[in-house]
Formats: structure tokens, C-alpha cells, sequence
């Protein structure tokens, strides 16, 4: 049995068509059958596991395009996407392929934190500081305020990873600390690292004349 090739732009694929086995039909049947249970495609996946990349993305999509509101089918694909690219060059056009999944799926998985994490990391590997910076900035966004501690970790590791963009950091660490002021010695320790010893100097005053300071270095105010 052959699947031709899925001219649409859902769908992204290397072969102009796959062939499946005998042995599918009977996942073939079932997701017709059940074609809204995460299940039934889950056990269709499970079963071409050990098959080529282009036939199981080609259900991934297919489930996709019946459930595009299942976390566990996008998270699923999206850890498989990231697999299938590991061994490959950073600058290989899987990458970018892997990029416009990600997009595809916060249509959907906006409020989810995870995938919004997964995809800055992604981001962040393949060196691309602007387009990291915004997809972190619209994660913030498109997340509630409680999940926001999820994000900033990842998005200041980021940010203080490159020294050539020290005013972006600041920006963002400013931010940070209307969310988590307790986190000042990290930034001032950021500050003093990157010589910005007049800023520095104003936080940490600032900080000493706190009354209810309590350091998370285990600090007095006159230390």
C-alpha cells in the first residue's frame, strides 16, 4: 500500500511517497475507526517505531491534523523532530523544518510552558540570538503570570550567555526582578562581571538599605 505525497504545507516530507506494510492495515483500520483517540494513533505510532523518519512523521501529522489540541501528541512529535535532527549539521535545512513545527504547534500549545521551553533551547542551539529573544519575549506573553518562573530561568542563562549584548541582559534582568526581586545578587554579580560597576554599585546600596533584605547567599547586610 503507498501514501502519496501530501502536497499541503502541514506536511513535511523528503520522499515523493512512503509505502506501508501489510502489517499497518490493521492500525490503518483503527484510526479510521477512532480517528479522535490519541490512543489509536499513539498505537500506530508505537508500531512503525523502528521505521523511516518520513513514514512515522507522516502519521504524527496525520494525528495532528485530527488532534490538534492533544499536548501529548505535540510533545511527543516534537521531542522525535529534535531526535531525528541531533546528528546533523547546525546549519542543515532540518533545522529550520524542526523550527516551523514548533511554530505550527503553538497555534495551539501557546499556553503550554514546556513546549515554549523546548523550543528557546532549540532556538539557543542553533545560535540565533534575535529570533531567541523574541520567541522567549512572546512566551511571556502568551503565558500567565504563575507560569512565568518556568520561562525565566532558561531566558536569563540565555541572555548573560553572550557578552556582546550586554544592554539586551540588562533588559531582561530588570524585568526578571519585578517578578523575583530576591534574585538582585545575581544580577549584580552579573553586573560586576560584565564591568558595569556604576550599576552595581547603585543596586548594591539599594539593596543594603533594605530592612527586610534577606540574602539568598547566605549574606548579612554588611557583608
Amino acid at each position: 500500500m503507498t501514501v502519496e505525497d501530501d502536497s499541503s504545507a502541514d506536511v513535511e516530507l523528503s520522499t515523493p511517497k512512503l509505502v506501508f506494510d501489510e502489517t499497518d492495515i490493521l492500525y490503518e483500520e483503527d484510526c479510521l475507526r477512532n480517528q479522535y483517540s490519541v490512543k489509536a494513533w499513539l498505537r500506530y505510532i508505537d508500531h512503525i517505531k523502528e521505521g523511516p523518519n518520513e513514514k512515522i512523521n507522516l502519521v504524527y501529522e496525520r494525528a495532528l491534523r485530527e488532534l490538534p489540541g492533544s499536548y501529548k501528541l505535540w510533545f511527543s512529535y516534537l521531542k522525535l523532530r529534535r531526535k531525528q535532527i541531533r546528528s546533523k549539521c547546525i546549519i542543515d535545512s532540518a533545522y529550520e523544518e524542526v523550527n516551523n513545527t514548533f511554530e505550527r504547534s503553538l497555534v495551539f500549545m501557546h499556553k503550554m510552558p514546556r513546549i515554549w521551553l523546548d523550543y528557546c533551547q532549540l532556538l539557543m542551539d542553533q545560535g540565533k540570538i534575535t529570533r531567541t529573544r523574541r520567541v522567549f519575549d512572546r512566551a511571556i506573553r502568551a503565558l500567565p503570570v504563575t507560569q512565568h518562573t518556568r520561562i525565566w530561568p532558561l531566558y536569563i542563562k540565555f541572555v548573560t550567555t553572550y557578552p556582546e549584548i550586554p544592554d539586551t541582559a540588562m533588559r531582561v534582568y530588570k524585568r526578571y526582578l519585578k517578578l523575583q526581586p530576591e534574585c538582585v545578587e545575581e544580577y549584580i554579580n552579573y553586573l560586576r562581571e560584565i564591568g558595569k560597576l556604576d550599576e552595581c554599585a547603585k543596586l548594591f546600596v539599594d539593596m543594603l538599605n533594605r530592612d527586610n533584605f534577606v540574602s539568598r547567599q547566605g549574606k548579612s547586610n554588611h557583608q
